[in-house]
């Protein structure tokens, strides 16, 4: 019977993440740059101390490699408090650290301060567990920036769906599907008309910000897939070995300090692969 849902299950994510791709907006300004695939690995040391029944305290620190693993990407740090309302109910709230490093200039990035909120619902099915995560967080930039190209702070929303298996002693295998949603992307109003971007009325105008009609734009930027395992090698360490692929889609707003000049409004498209290796202490 588990086995019977689990197919249904899979062909229906299947179908809603297709049509989430095929059905994910273009715009008569916007124009598509695809770059090529890149491969990359993350490595991550976490803690896990419970408090009291059911009130977990979690640390973790992750390295990220990328450019085929040859330079550094980041370094990611997170502090979180989960709660487990009841076997089918678990409730957490997080802060990250995150980072960024850039090979080219051969320094760190402004660093990027992460709240998060999420909400898991689980369901058993025998050994097989179904698992639904959905998780708000807010991003907020340091540093210089440039506010008619990207939000100081960037709203997304992430749905994870998740299939895990506890059959054997040692190992569970696990399976899911992630969506990102961006909540907050500028919605830029100009066109193209071959030469500049102009407004509907085809007039160019020098008000700072005049091709954004707000920053209330919504779409889906990231579909991830992943597969792996976590090994149980002790009754408090746990392994966990996977891989991730991330296909993201990136609306991109390349505008002039000042607001008063759109230079390009493009949508890039990436191909992510990553190897994952943690390892998670439980006291």
């Amino acid at each position: 019977m588990a086995l019977i849902l689990m197919h249904k299950m899979r062909r229906t994510v299947c179908l809603i993440i297709l049509l989430l791709i095929v059905c994910i907006p273009s715009s008569r300004s916007q124009t598509d740059v695809a770059f090529d695939p890149d491969f990359g690995t993350r490595f991550s040391l976490s803690v896990d101390k419970k408090l009291a029944k059911g009130l977990h305290l979690q640390l973790e620190e992750e390295v990220r490699l990328d450019d085929w693993s040859r330079s550094l990407n980041r370094f990611h740090t997170t502090l979180g408090l989960t709660y487990k309302v009841n076997s089918y109910f678990k409730l957490g709230v997080g802060y990250a650290m995150i980072n960024p490093y850039s090979s080219v200039n051969s320094a760190f990035k402004s660093s990027r301060h992460r709240l998060m909120v999420d909400a898991t619902g689980n369901l058993h099915f025998g050994d097989w567990r179904l698992s639904l995560k959905e998780r708000f967080q807010a991003t907020y930039r340091a540093g210089e920036m440039n506010e008619y190209q990207n939000p100081r702070t960037a709203l997304t929303l992430k749905s994870r769906l998740k299939v895990s298996y506890k059959g054997w002693q040692r190992v569970e295998p696990y399976a899911y599907v992630e969506l990102r949603n961006t909540l907050n992307a500028p919605v830029i109003k100009a066109n193209f008309d071959g030469i500049n971007y102009v407004t509907d009325d085809n007039s160019l105008t020098g008000e700072p910000g005049w091709f954004i009609s707000g920053w209330n734009g919504v779409y889906v930027n990231r579909l991830r897939g992943s597969l792996g395992f976590e090994y149980r090698l002790s009754r408090s360490g746990i392994l966990d070995i996977g891989i991730i692929a991330d296909r993201t889609i990136d609306k991109v707003v390349d505008a002039n300090a000042e607001g008063t000049k759109l230079k390009s409004y493009t949508r890039e498209k990436t191909s992510m692969y990553w190897l994952i290796a943690g390892y998670k202490y439980s006291f």
